[in-house]
């Protein structure tokens, strides 16, 4: 069967799932998509020659709504057996071709993030109404999972799906580390190595909440807990943290944007913790995929998918939502020894390889497409390269 997988493009961050569908022989994958983002400089993925890419370029209708050129023709065509759409709703492309697709009898997936938050009002219903044009969902997370069966849809065919990011890129960054350099970049970063490291990589945002991590870190300093911070990452809002970090008088290393797995596993290797104030995201996929526990609130209508890898006392902590006093109880525990706990840096890895990792996110996905109904056993599987049975 040929399926095709529509997105808005496919970010950097995209590219290992892309290529893990694409090097899957059970169906014929395609990938559709414009060549940049609409309105961001996210950086794209760079593709094999092994992806079957087509180029689907979108335009602003108005405000947030958008066009897809050429998906009423994909719709249409018997060349294709299920399409894989970006389940956004400010597609008009999107609701008008998934429909066209399921009265000519292809079977119709929407990838989405789904309900991040408890539904209602008008703007709900039309979320409700679009999801409803697809045969099955595939979300990224339980939260949304658990909306949607309180929205009366079947769980049988609401999958979750998870993220990733390129795991074996970041294992083999990882096994390049000498046991010595999280030392030694300590020390360039600060001058000397024994005071613990917070990081964090993120855009400089002002949704990231790192004003909170600076107040959080000088507040553990008063309790006698001393911390330095490395933040990976660049944005509109580095210029106001950095004169944060001046007035509380911490030593922050702001390390720029950075696209290298090497460097950024070296930074996150030596530190203690990553922390993630506000939405916690794929920041949590690679500090994980380091064996580095996770810091971020735990409102879950408040959150990126990806905080469920953060189980408490074991791959990190979740603090209350926006007390900077709470922020500073849940990193406390983590930066009280000089290096990160080999028990806890196993638990981080293993969360990451059995279930964040595009394998996981292939089978899934294929489960989808073959029209098996969600198994969410999966999740308390070891191994998520292996298909699971079917359960019914």
């Amino acid at each position: 069967m040929r399926v095709a997988v529509v997105y808005h493009f496919f970010a950097h961050y995209r590219r290992a799932v892309v290529e893990s569908l694409a090097r899957d022989d059970t169906h014929e994958w395609h990938f559709i998509g414009d060549v940049r983002d609409f309105d961001s400089d996210i950086k794209p993925a760079e593709l094999s020659a092994r992806v079957r890419f087509h180029r689907a370029p979108c335009h602003r209708v108005w405000k947030s709504i958008m066009w897809q050129s050429g998906l009423l023709r994909l719709a249409l065509s018997p060349r294709w057996g299920a399409i894989v759409f970006l389940g956004s709703p400010k597609y008009l492309s999107t609701w008008m071709a998934a429909a066209l697709a399921r009265l000519t009898g292809k079977r119709v997936l929407f990838w989405t993030h789904g309900w991040t938050r408890t539904p209602g009002g008008l703007s709900s219903a039309v979320r409700n109404t679009f999801y409803r044009l697809a045969n099955d969902l595939l979300l990224y997370g339980r939260w949304a999972k658990t909306i949607a069966i309180d929205q009366g849809f079947d769980p049988a065919r609401v999958h979750v799906v998870s993220n990733s990011l390129d795991v074996a890129a970041q294992r083999e960054a990882l096994a390049r580390i000498p046991a010595g350099r999280p030392a030694e970049v300590r020390r360039e970063l600060f001058g000397e190595d024994r005071t613990p490291v917070i990081s964090c990589t993120t855009r400089l945002t002002r949704l990231r909440r790192l004003d909170m991590l600076f107040d959080a870190v000088a507040m553990l300093r008063e309790r006698g807990h001393d911390a330095n911070i490395a933040l990976v990452g660049d944005g509109p809002e580095r210029a106001t943290l950095e004169a944060h970090a001046r007035r509380l008088g911490l030593r922050v290393a702001f390390l720029g944007a950075c696209y290298d797995e090497g460097r950024i596993g070296e930074v996150l290797r030596a530190s203690n913790v990553c922390v993630a104030p506000g939405m916690v995201g794929l920041t949590a996929m690679h500090a994980l995929a380091f064996g580095v526990p996770v810091v971020s609130h735990g409102n879950p209508e408040a959150q990126m998918p990806e905080f469920e890898s953060i189980v408490p006392g074991v791959t990190g902590s979740l603090f209350e939502e926006g007390d900077v006093r709470s922020l500073a109880d849940a990193i406390e525990p983590w930066i009280g020894t000089p290096q990160i706990d080999p028990a806890t840096n196993q638990a981080c890895r293993t969360m990451i390889d059995r279930f964040w990792n595009p394998e996981f996110q292939t089978q899934v996905i294929l489960r989808a497409v073959d029209g098996e109904p969600a198994d969410d056993l999966f999740w308390l599987r070891p191994r998520p390269q292996e298909r699971s049975p079917t359960h019914g």
